[in-house]
């Protein structure tokens, strides 16, 4: 029996069988704005000749998965020929969702996988069940960990003891990658350049220029400076998508700092947008949304558990997600945990190596486990009784 394991994100889909390496594609179908009619599934984005105005059809909306057809589709693909050609007689899936899950969306997904797919047996968990997994195997001599999972649509912060999660101490804020991009695009067409098409774009914008600052005021005044002073300002160039396949930043002594670029390229210039964008994850009321920032409600998390556990939550703070990537946004959670946790406590957060395959690899650490054919519900189980027995089996 081969195991697939995918973590099905509302961005990206991480795939892969579990004796191989992981795919990341997205999830997510796309249409140009010059090829109308024909319709991009996950990575024939790459096809794309033209990516910008490009038109997304997204599986998830808010972080639930509300889209089938979309799912489908892709779903299809990623099976399908041309990706992983998956035997279906001869396959487990692990598939992941969100905390909160619907109970409608749970049965869409059991039918889904067993009679249209009719895979052999599924695993239905969170992403953060499967990170947890990973990280107790790394460190055997903990015991408690909290996952802070910040992705697409939103954070999730939830504390796992011996695995298993604590459903109290959960705390979801609605800040993810997606606004974040949404944001800069707002800024930037009010600032500069009309960009509200461009989200393809802006999001690669956002992931190469925006940081987390470690002391906002002070970064703030220094992208009021002009000049050569002001080191956060930085010349972006827009990719025209014949010469300019991808855009980049100027290098800091080919800025032109007053009056106008010789070459025809289009510049994108930046400066306090690199932080202000991603201070949202830190401070969602900047842009009133009524909600702890990350650092604050890992501690209100933590409060909410027994108090001879929160020790052991303190200096086991796991970031997962794409939005960790942001340079600096390690230190800066740690610093503000530090800031409101008691001095005799520990506090320590791991970035891991590579935030977004995190869950995945726990979700191949899982079925090479003894006892994952305990964990599963086989074809013969769902046939015979139903959704009833994933409701029993599955700790979602």
């Amino acid at each position: 029996m081969t195991t697939l394991v995918l973590d099905n994100g509302a961005y990206n889909a991480k795939i892969g069988y579990s004796h191989e390496n992981v795919s990341v594609i997205p999830n997510c179908q796309f249409r140009s704005k010059t090829a109308r009619l024909k319709t991009f599934t996950a990575n024939q984005i790459d096809e794309i000749k033209d990516p910008s105005g490009l038109f997304y059809i997204l599986p998830f909306q808010k972080g639930y998965l509300v889209n089938w057809d979309v799912q489908r589709q892709v779903w299809d693909y990623l099976f399908g020929k041309e990706m992983y050609q998956v035997d279906f007689l001869d396959t487990n899936i692990i598939i992941t969702e969100p905390y909160f899950n619907f109970t409608s969306i749970q049965e869409s997904m059991n039918e889904i996988l067993f009679e249209e797919y009719q895979f052999q047996a599924v695993l239905r968990v969170n992403a953060g069940a499967l990170s947890a997994h990973r990280y107790f195997r790394d460190n055997p001599s903990e015991l408690c960990c909290i996952i802070v999972d910040s992705g697409y649509s939103f954070t999730h912060i939830v504390p796992y003891c011996r695995s298993k999660k604590k459903k109290e101490a959960i705390i979801r804020i609605n800040v993810g990658g997606k606004l974040l991009t949404n944001h800069l695009k707002e800024i930037i067409s009010y600032r500069q350049l009309h960009v509200m098409d461009e989200t393809h774009v802006i999001n690669q914008v956002k992931e190469d220029v925006c940081y987390v600052s470690q002391d906002f005021y002070r970064d703030m005044d220094i992208a009021k400076l002009k000049g050569e002073e002001n080191t956060v300002m930085i010349d972006y160039v827009l990719p025209d998508f014949s010469t300019i396949k991808k855009g980049f930043c100027k290098p800091r002594e080919e800025m032109v700092l007053s009056g106008k670029y010789k070459s025809g390229e289009q510049i994108l210039r930046l400066a306090n947008e690199r932080f202000a964008v991603p201070e949202i994850l830190f401070h969602p009321s900047d842009i009133g949304i009524q909600e702890m920032g990350i650092p604050e409600a890992i501690v209100y998390s933590i409060q909410n558990l027994p108090e001879e556990m929160q020790p052991h939550f303190f200096k086991n703070i796991v970031l997962t997600g794409g939005n960790t990537l942001f340079p600096g946004f390690r230190d800066r959670v740690y610093s503000e945990v530090r800031c409101l946790t008691p001095t005799d406590y520990d506090v320590s957060v791991v970035l891991p190596e590579n935030p977004i395959t995190y869950a995945w690899e726990g979700g191949k650490l899982i079925s090479e486990n003894d006892d994952f054919e305990d964990m599963v519900v086989t074809r013969e189980d769902y046939e015979e009784n139903g959704h009833s027995i994933c409701e029993e089996k599955f700790d979602i």
